[in-house]
């Protein structure tokens, strides 16, 4: 018979199934709401718009190329560890990339590190940055990793609203000065933003910026979407900014830029020192990784063609989600960029997001992800967003038009 001990054991992850939402009264772990909704999806065979995965791979030279790098000879085959940091060739496109996009020059060898995707890389800048007695702040709604990252890191996660309204939904500069105090050691900053699809202006970045120099806080931003853009939304880098590029981390990865979500190979750059920090943590979770992608993402970020074809394509599929959904009675903040549009059920009666989500494959045959989900339990933002739900339009078309046609049920 296990001891009781063991049964419940004692140990940070209680704080990280607490700070996700996972943890039940009675002390239960639940899987996530994303986990949740892809099973309902396949248990009912409604069309999952909820997890933002592509349903189509991304360009198949890119694609032979790591099979080419698994040669059958295994004196060239990347089969083996590749360096810690990943490899030189990548580490040079890395900053052959910021370098030819915005400017910024970055050295291979001190300056970038190459991650198990970019969920490595935040939580290992959080554990590496982040500790018991600091803040982390975010922007609310947030990915559901930061908070399970600031939770293990022992860090107090506080957040500062993105507020919709005519011009999508905007950070809240009054809020992020009052978030912003001595305690603050970190500010996590995702732009172009999931869930909501903000592509954050300069003038907001500047005001983050501000406050950063002023509490002598890191900055760690999400890039993710960096190529993912819409409407002539133009993307900012927050280490381009005045007196930035010392004080920031820009996480990024191949997975959505390329259609390849599940090579999971993605970096962090930024000045030595906090690269260093980072470096020192990361080697002692995942080690290294991917190591037949890497020379294949390499060759992957000298193309500059593909993500501007997949933004287009993705624009004219947001368009037609958007569209749908409306016309289905949703209310509909239309996103500058991402994978992802929220949308407001009340207007069709639905004040409970969650719940709508657990009944849209019988209403409608559609499965979509609650935005509470990726909100602090109880918090203001998640009260005012509890009936929005976030749906994704990283499907093909003829999925999009059938998921369409499926929702226009909620209407009538």
């Amino acid at each position: 018979m296990p001891s009781e001990r063991l049964a419940s054991p004692p140990g940070r992850w209680r704080d990280v199934a607490r700070a996700t939402g996972l943890l039940a009264p009675d002390g239960a772990v639940a899987s996530t709401v994303f986990a949740e909704m892809s099973a309902l999806a396949a248990r009912t065979g409604a069309l999952n718009l909820g997890q933002g995965f592509p349903d189509v791979d991304g360009p198949a030279w890119i694609r032979r190329a790591a099979a080419d790098a698994i040669a059958p000879d295994a004196e060239h085959g990347a089969n083996q560890y590749p360096p810690g940091p990943g490899i030189p060739v990548l580490r040079e496109a890395i900053a052959g990339h910021q370098q030819r996009h915005y400017g910024l020059t970055l050295d291979p060898e001190t300056e970038v590190l190459v991650t198990t995707g970019a969920t490595e890389a935040l939580a290992a800048a959080l554990l590496a940055l982040a500790g018991p007695g600091d803040d982390v702040v975010t922007l609310e709604p947030f990915y559901d990793s930061y908070a399970a990252g600031i939770a293990l890191a022992g860090a107090r996660h506080v957040t500062v609203p993105l507020v919709p309204g005519p011009d999508g939904f905007r950070l809240d500069a009054d809020a992020l000065r009052a978030a912003v105090t001595p305690r603050a050691r970190v500010i996590l900053v995702n732009t172009p933003h999931n869930p909501t699809g903000t592509v954050l202006t300069r003038a907001e970045l500047e005001g983050v910026a501000a406050v950063a120099r002023e509490a002598d806080a890191v900055v760690v931003t999400d890039e993710v979407y960096e190529h993912l853009t819409f409407d002539g939304a133009a993307h900012v880098p927050l280490a381009t900014l005045p007196g930035m590029a010392e004080r920031t981390l820009t996480v990024s990865s191949s997975g959505k830029t390329f259609s390849l979500t599940g090579w999971k190979i993605g970096w962090v750059t930024g000045p030595e020192p906090l690269v260093t920090a980072v470096r020192t943590v990361k080697q002692f979770l995942t080690y290294v990784s991917g190591a037949p992608f890497q020379p294949a993402v390499a060759r992957a970020l000298a193309d500059d063609a593909y993500p501007r074809e997949l933004a287009t394509s993705l624009a004219a599929r947001r368009d037609l989600l958007c569209a749908g959904l409306e016309a289905a009675g949703f209310a509909v903040v239309r996103p500058r960029g991402t994978y992802f549009v929220l949308a407001d059920a009340a207007p069709l009666g639905f004040d409970d997001g969650t719940a709508l989500c657990r009944r849209l494959p019988e209403l409608a045959g559609v499965v979509g992800v609650p935005v509470a989900a990726f909100c602090t339990a109880g918090s203001d933002t998640e009260r005012a967003l509890r009936s929005w739900v976030r749906f994704t339009f990283v499907k093909r078309e003829d999925v999009l038009r059938d998921a369409v046609g499926r929702l226009g049920a909620l209407g009538r």
